[in-house]
């Protein structure tokens, strides 16, 4: 079988028998598209394609949320040997058209009219801005696809921007050549590789790890359950079951809190069987648990923890976390539901992944071994470097900002990392991210915001503040009560040195969200804006 991905999923789809390739939950309604059905919608919109004239090598956007349509246009374009640039639909308009304007895509396609008049309005100097469902109507093209040579870009991935403006990350067919098994094979040793998955997918594909996850089920020839509506999501997860699906750390964190959430209201013995059995877990894994400690825990796990899991997901197996740092204790509570998570690292230049975990190989607060022709080590500045096939080519029209990444072959992350004896990575936060107090110590404000979070179960956000500052502050944004922020801080300035206690908080209503510019289109923390947003409350607490 040739290496080429777009030829192996082109035969991937072309064989298999799936009557069910890819399903589109509305509710509890599952609306399927058969491999057939949307082979055929890839050749009705490559015969559009070549009639608006594009040629390999050209840029085509889409804007669209996530759908079998949005998978037909992908493939349409990728199979033309053009170059795709996708781009998030709840994006602010604006940000989008910085996108476009820096990357001059010959054709953009928009899921409707609404988003197409948002990104005109942005961008009133802009290309032929065409509907999806006329792009699906073309005159049907029944070819495979055409050739692409390893070092020609096959997408252009926006960053998210969280400090300056986005930069384009030009991926090549070599790169995605490259990960595709990779990911394969790491799905193929936790399932077995012997059946068809469930697997649901709720992450907006434009990203990159998401567009992998894609992919990767298309080279499988595996079924996809595709979410349309994140506000409806737990009634999406119900009708899908799945075996597993793709998170992100923020969903996790909301599950969790959630079932104790509910729990707490319910009280009793249930209540006491939930916070007793996990204390009995922690006392297991630190090698402290005596009889009646494997007791408790056995009862909990029977009589709560397993009618928790029903909850979460009756056929759920594992889960799949990347994006950001998931809390440690987080892990190790989805480990005693019942469903294992393997963490995953990397990022859009990386082509999604460097490290991952493996089963029998788990380690909660670590990301897992680089995978299989990807080097890593760690910086004498304590940055974690990468090197192999997987890095990308460059960022489009940016020849510094590229040589600025990639120095000596290694590409420069800009995350903090350490590795365990075996190799395991753990990441501590970003190099940029770091506080400087006046006492003139280096702080990573991720672990300290772990801590809070883990000990303020009312409280979903927070941010760490204190660069040049004569101590540490948090911003806690929503309806949190200041008893129970009192209460996490102490938990926190008891497990730190001086110079890490946080002696300050700053309670703002409004949560940190997409739509105000506080996240970035993949749930993280746009620090800069936070502290220009909140700039007078911050003041304030340091000034009292």
């Amino acid at each position: 079988m040739s290496d080429n991905f777009l030829e192996v999923i082109h035969g991937a789809v072309q064989k298999t028998r799936e009557d069910q390739l890819l399903i589109e939950l509305h509710g509890k309604e599952r609306r399927p598209t058969s491999a057939a059905q949307l082979l055929h919608l890839v050749a009705h919109a490559r015969g559009f394609l070549r009639g608006r004239g594009v040629k390999p090598g050209d840029r085509v956007a889409l804007l669209a949320p996530n759908s079998a349509r949005w998978v037909a246009a992908d493939l349409a374009i990728l199979f033309e040997g053009a170059i795709v640039v996708p781009l998030y639909s709840r994006q602010d308009p604006k940000e989008l058209a910085v996108m476009v304007k820096d990357c001059t895509p010959v054709l953009v396609i928009a899921d409707g009219p609404d988003l197409a008049a948002g990104l005109q309005g942005a961008w009133p100097e802009h290309c032929p801005i065409e509907d999806l469902r006329d792009v699906l109507a073309g005159e049907p093209v029944h070819e495979p696809p055409r050739p692409v040579a390893p070092t020609d870009p096959v997408t252009i991935i926006y960053t998210s921007g969280t400090s300056g403006e986005p930069k384009g990350v030009v991926l090549t067919r070599a790169n995605v050549d490259y990960m595709l098994p990779q990911t394969r094979g790491s799905v193929d040793r936790i399932t077995g590789g012997k059946r068809a998955d469930k697997v649901f997918h709720f992450l907006p594909f434009c990203f990159a790890g998401s567009r992998v996850m894609l992919w990767t089920q298309l080279y499988r020839g595996n079924p996809l359950l595709l979410s349309t509506d994140l506000q409806n999501l737990v009634a999406e997860m119900g009708a899908a079951d799945p075996h597993y699906y793709l998170n992100v750390p923020a969903v996790l964190e909301r599950i969790k809190n959630g079932v104790g959430k509910k729990i707490a209201e319910r009280g009793g013995l249930a209540l006491a069987l939930y916070n007793r059995g996990q204390a009995a877990f922690r006392a297991e894994r630190e090698g402290k648990a005596g009889l009646l400690d494997r007791l408790t825990l056995a009862a909990a796990k029977k009589l709560v923890f397993s009618k928790v899991k029903q909850q979460i997901g009756p056929s759920l197996e594992f889960l799949i976390c990347g994006s950001a740092a998931l809390a440690e204790e987080t892990q190790w509570w989805f480990e005693l539901v019942g469903v294992q998570v393997y963490q995953v690292y990397g990022l859009t230049e990386t082509t999604a992944i460097v490290t991952m975990d493996i089963p029998g190989g788990v380690r909660p607060g670590y990301v897992g071994h680089a995978i299989q022709g990807c080097e890593i080590k760690i910086s004498d500045e304590g940055e974690l470097l990468v090197r192999g096939p997987g890095i990308f080519a460059g960022y489009w029209g940016r020849e510094q900002a590229t040589a600025e990444a990639i120095r000596d072959g290694w590409f420069h992350t800009g995350d903090q990392g350490d590795l365990d004896a075996t190799g395991n990575v753990r990441i501590i936060g970003r190099v940029k991210n770091i506080l400087v107090p006046e006492s003139g110590h280096n702080i990573a404000p991720e672990p300290i915001e772990e801590k809070f979070l883990a000990a303020c179960p009312k409280a979903e956000q927070c941010m760490l503040v204190g660069h040049a500052r004569p101590f540490l502050g948090i911003i806690v944004p929503g309806d949190v009560p200041k008893d129970a922020i009192d209460a996490a801080l102490e938990v926190v300035n008891a497990s730190v040195p001086h110079y890490k206690k946080v002696r300050a908080f700053i309670r703002v209503a409004e949560p940190f969200t997409i739509e105000n510019g506080l996240l970035t289109a993949n749930q993280k923390l746009r620090r800069r804006a936070v502290e220009q947003r909140y700039r007078a409350e911050i003041d304030k607490a340091y000034a009292s």
